[in-house]
């Protein structure tokens, strides 16, 4: 992992950026697949099941004795942890329920706005060496607490036909039985377009790997929404002398295990923490399965050692982390001052893996930069925002002239007319 002493702020955007992803030599690919499953429906998710998944059966959808046999393969210690998780994503996310409230703009006229549920969503679960169940909680949840209608779940089965028993677990235990064994782009295509089994959705919502993130930006380019712009995992740190360097490198590491187009920062204004937290990572990385992955992602990752805690403030609100990790000394006034996070953990015993699993924060969150204008899923993420208004003849009558100045001001005239007729109208009644 590089070390990078005192950069002068015009290096700052190169040494901030992210890997590059190239997506070009994908991009036909994908399309194409989109294409066929648009057109052929079933018969393409079966011929790109075989090819990709090396899985060929005649249906797609997860059968009652399916569930039965996941909770046999689930351990009661597992099962334990999921229930606990589900609970704190569950209260966290309800609390975000926002109350009607009806206001009174001038005398007679009402206005408000009300949450309504996105009716048909569909979440992608990524299978393969990472089965996320732990995203299926964070997707889930608050999809129900929404009062979602259609909850549709596609999520790749591994050759012998089989989705990880955790993922199906985690699905019957929150009462979700509409899943596909179907990933890749194509699973993006079924939700998308809908095909003869599976149900056309209005939202997707999943990480994936760079087919699925493709499809999800060309789907959402023809009409179905999506939940945010996604990229590979990353973390910045900030640390300061009171960090605990093994603390710190278990974090660092613990983005790095994701993926090799991963990156992990740390940013600190403390210089003998540098050495020491880096021969910690060697360490570490040495215990790690996944230790090769992790290796690579070190290598377009970054230590940065800067002159004072404003400069380091300043340059981790430029990255605009997925997420930020404040070991510091005083992490209430650093967290006061962060502008751009998909989501902040404060102090020394606040790892990011708790985000990930179980504190009940979502940890489905804008990559790439994107912390600068897109929040992390959240129950808003579920719902539309509908406005209503009321308009009483009094209101009216205190609103009318100046709809009607100002319609006539823009020369649409028969927008000021629809209001000129009615107060005609109200003028006729009071004077009759």
């Amino acid at each position: 992992m590089k070390i990078i002493k005192y950069p002068l702020k015009t290096s700052w955007d190169s040494l901030l950026a992210r890997p590059v992803l190239d997506y070009s030599h994908g991009e036909s690919r994908v399309r194409e697949i989109l294409f066929q499953v648009k057109n052929r429906g079933d018969e393409a998710l079966r011929e790109y099941s075989l090819r990709f998944d090396g899985y060929e059966k005649a249906y797609f959808s997860v059968e009652a004795e399916e569930f039965e046999t996941a909770n046999a393969l689930v351990s009661d210690e597992l099962k334990s942890a999921i229930a606990q998780a589900a609970a704190n994503i569950r209260a966290f996310h309800e609390s975000q329920r926002e109350q009607t409230i009806r206001v009174e703009t001038t005398p007679g006229v009402s206005c408000w706005r009300k949450s309504v549920p996105i009716t048909q969503v569909g979440l992608y679960i990524p299978g393969g060496t990472a089965p996320l169940f732990s995203t299926l909680l964070m997707l889930a949840i608050p999809a129900q607490l929404a009062g979602c209608r259609d909850i549709v779940i596609c999520t790749p089965p591994g050759k012998d036909g089989n989705i990880h028993p955790a993922i199906l677990y985690t699905a019957d235990y929150l009462g979700i039985h509409q899943i596909f064994k179907i990933g890749g782009a194509q699973a993006i295509g079924a939700l998308a377009y809908g095909t003869e089994t599976i149900p056309r959705v209005s939202k997707i919502f999943g990480p994936g790997n760079q087919y699925v993130t493709l499809a999800k930006q060309i789907v959402s380019q023809q009409g179905t929404a999506i939940d945010m712009p996604a990229g590979p995992s990353e973390v910045a740190v900030v640390a300061d002398k009171t960090a605990n360097p093994t603390f710190i490198a278990a974090d660092l590491l613990s983005q790095a295990e994701h993926g090799t187009d991963s990156q992990v920062i740390l940013v600190t204004s403390c210089e003998p923490l540098l050495e020491v937290i880096r021969d910690e990572i060697e360490l570490q990385l040495q215990q790690l399965p996944r230790k090769e992955i992790a290796r690579e992602a070190l290598h377009h990752s970054r230590m940065v050692l800067l002159e004072n805690d404003e400069k380091v403030l300043e340059m981790i609100n430029e990255y605009a982390p997925e997420h930020l990790i404040l070991s510091v000394e005083n992490p209430e006034v650093w967290a006061e001052k962060v502008e751009n996070a998909g989501s902040v953990f404060l102090g020394h015993f606040t790892p990011e893996s708790a985000g990930d699993y179980a504190s009940g924060t979502n940890h489905t969150l804008p990559t790439n930069g994107f912390a600068r204008s897109y929040s992390g899923v959240s129950l808003d993420s579920f719902v539309r925002k509908i406005t209503f208004q009321q308009i009483s003849p009094e209101g009216l009558l205190n609103l009318g002239t100046t709809v009607e100045v100002m319609a006539e001001a823009e020369e649409l005239i028969a927008h000021k007319r629809a209001v000129s007729v009615r107060l005609e109208f109200i003028k006729g009644l009071n004077h009759g």
